[in-house]
This record gives structure tokens, sequence and C-alpha cells, in this order.
């Protein structure tokens, strides 16, 4: 434990932080994962709705710079690919 008062602020603010990257970081992995589901399920309204959401909450994380802008792209161009070839294939 830190002894020193500001390294004892420090703690809490990182703490906190944490908390808010996770809930942001949990989202998107959510999403992603919904999506996935639905493109497996070949449902097309859903997999319309959840990339749309999954787009989103990269975007939110990108804004709250959770993870990088790049990053954010390829998961989406990825996903994108995915879905694509799914209603390609219908």
């Amino acid at each position: 434990m830190p002894i020193i008062d500001a390294a004892k602020k420090y703690v809490k603010v990182t703490a906190k932080k944490t908390e808010a990257n996770r809930k942001t970081r949990g989202a998107y992995r959510n999403a992603i994962k919904k999506l996935e589901k639905a493109i497996v399920a070949n449902d097309t309204k859903e997999i319309d709705t959840y990339l749309k959401l999954s787009q989103k909450a990269l975007d939110k994380a990108v804004q709250k710079n959770v993870i990088k802008k790049n990053t954010a792209a390829r998961k989406k161009s990825r996903l994108n690919k995915k879905v694509v070839a799914i209603k390609k294939k219908k």
C-alpha cells in the first residue's frame, strides 16, 4: 500500500478509470459476440442490428481512448467482411 497521500489518491483514481475502461471494453466485446452469434444463426435482421451496435460501441471506445483508432477500424472491417460474406451466400 502507498504511504504518501498523493499515491493513495492515485490508487483510487486508477481504480475508477480501470472500471470505466472495463465497462467500455465489455460493451464492444459483448456487441461483437452477439453479432457473431447472429452470423452463425444466419439471422439477417439481427445481423444488421448488431453490426450497427458493435460499430457504435467500437467508436465510443475510441472516443474514450480505450482502444486505438486503427484497432477499431480493423475490427469493424473484419466484422463487415463477415457480414458481406454471409449476405452473398443467401
